[in-house]
């Protein structure tokens, strides 16, 4: 069925990659007011490989050529005019075609208005037929589900997930964040330049780094001190101690974003030292699950168990285990009371996949849900990126937060 030509169609080709966190198609359709909007999502984006103004759409050749012999002539013509140099290529999904299938799919478009000359190497303009063969690489049709033929306007940031890959990077540790992950987070907490990112589970600063590349100014606590401070043994292969210049600050100066660091300080997320007020315009943390990296804090006098011998008065042990509940109250009702109205909270929420209901997801009453996606780690566990926005002033006298655990109801006051 050809499209409507009232509205500026737009179509998105998207990466295989993540697919947990869209739906399973490789091309989406979009309404987008104009051209320059469509280019500063491009911008952002690491998960489309390119976006195109969209000129027909059908499910046959037939179908095809009928929608873009009724798309507005006068949109075409700034595009095909004599001075113009163009190309045309083809792209298929789930299926390879010949030299000879490719340039017989171009001759058929002769009835277009191409008064320009073809210039493969750099053209003014670029054209391309998409062929959608399904999902399924082991039942290819014959013929396509879809095609589609559009101008080509930007292509989205997948080189920066090679560029920032934590393989090339200088400071890693064992649960060093993924750079496509990264820069997925950095655009759910709708970070942007100038804005204020803190990480409160900071590692290795890897959400830091994605943050940063936007322009936002960065800074981040963690409970342990060697990794704060760079010190201690190596996660690398074959390398046993980390190097004088191994730290989250070396990191952003490898890519040239030391001038967004603010400080990274060792504290206890479940004891904040901050005074009260709104910092952060984004809070974007990936909090241990204790399954590579422990949970924990730092405890006191009272909270050794019995058995253990006490410490001297002035000293505090080194941490006590830190429960997933206790943790994702203390994250919440942190960013309830630290983040500005609209700023977002980004976090992974573990889950046990067979007992998970969407009521575990913990809620605060300043905090709206905005996206809920999972990704799977195994066949019975998998992680949610959870992604919240403040959308009321914190009050102390807020009700409890509830969520769900294992069948039962937990229930936390403030």
């Amino acid at each position: 069925m050809a499209l409507s030509c009232s509205l500026n169609r737009y179509l998105l080709l998207m990466a295989q990659e993540h697919l947990e966190f869209r739906l399973p198609s490789p091309f989406w359709i979009l309404s987008i007011p104009s051209e320059d909007i469509a280019r500063n999502l491009m911008k952002r984006t690491v998960c489309a490989k390119s976006i195109f103004e969209l000129w027909g759409h059908g499910k046959s050749p037939e179908e095809l050529y009928s929608s873009l012999k009724n798309y507005p002539a006068e949109k075409m013509v700034p595009f095909l005019h004599s001075d113009s140099t163009y190309k045309i290529k083809i792209h298929t999904f789930n299926k390879t075609l010949s030299q000879e299938e490719k340039v017989k799919r171009i001759d058929a478009l002769e009835f277009l208005p191409f008064e320009g000359k073809v210039n493969l190497k750099k053209p003014q303009h670029i054209f391309s037929i998409l062929e959608d063969y399904g999902l399924d690489p082991n039942c290819i049709p014959e013929n396509p589900h879809n095609i589609y033929f559009g101008r080509w306007i930007a292509d989205g940031q997948r080189e920066l997930i090679e560029s920032y890959s934590v393989k090339k990077r200088h400071f890693i540790g064992n649960t060093s964040m993924d750079a496509g992950l990264s820069f997925i987070m950095a655009n759910h907490g709708k970070v942007k330049e100038n804005d204020i990112v803190f990480d409160p589970f900071v590692g290795t600063g890897g959400l830091l780094i994605a943050s940063a590349h936007f322009g936002a100014y960065v800074c981040g606590t963690d409970i342990d001190y060697n990794t704060v401070h760079g010190l201690g043994k190596a996660s690398r292969k074959n390398q046993k101690w980390r190097g004088p210049d191994e730290n989250i600050r070396a990191n952003l100066r490898q890519y040239g974003l030391e001038k967004y660091y603010l400080d990274v300080l060792v504290s206890d997320a479940s004891k904040p030292s901050w005074r009260k007020g709104t910092y952060f315009d984004a809070i974007i943390t990936d909090p241990p699950y204790g399954i590579r990296e422990s949970t924990r804090r730092t405890g006191s006098q009272k909270e050794i168990p019995k058995g253990i011998e006490k410490c001297p008065e002035s000293h505090v042990p080194v941490s006590l285990s830190y429960h997933l509940s206790d943790m994702f109250f203390d994250l919440l009702n942190f960013a309830a009371e630290t983040l500005v109205l609209g700023g977002r909270l980004v976090y992974w929420l573990p889950v046990y996949t067979p007992e998970y209901t969407e009521e575990m997801v913990p809620w605060h009453p300043c905090l709206q849900l905005i996206s809920n996606c999972e990704q799977k780690l195994s066949s019975h566990t998998s992680r949610r990126l959870i992604t919240m926005e403040k959308v009321k002033t914190f009050e102390v006298n807020y009700p409890s937060i509830f969520w769900i655990n294992s069948g039962r109801i937990q229930k936390r006051i403030f």
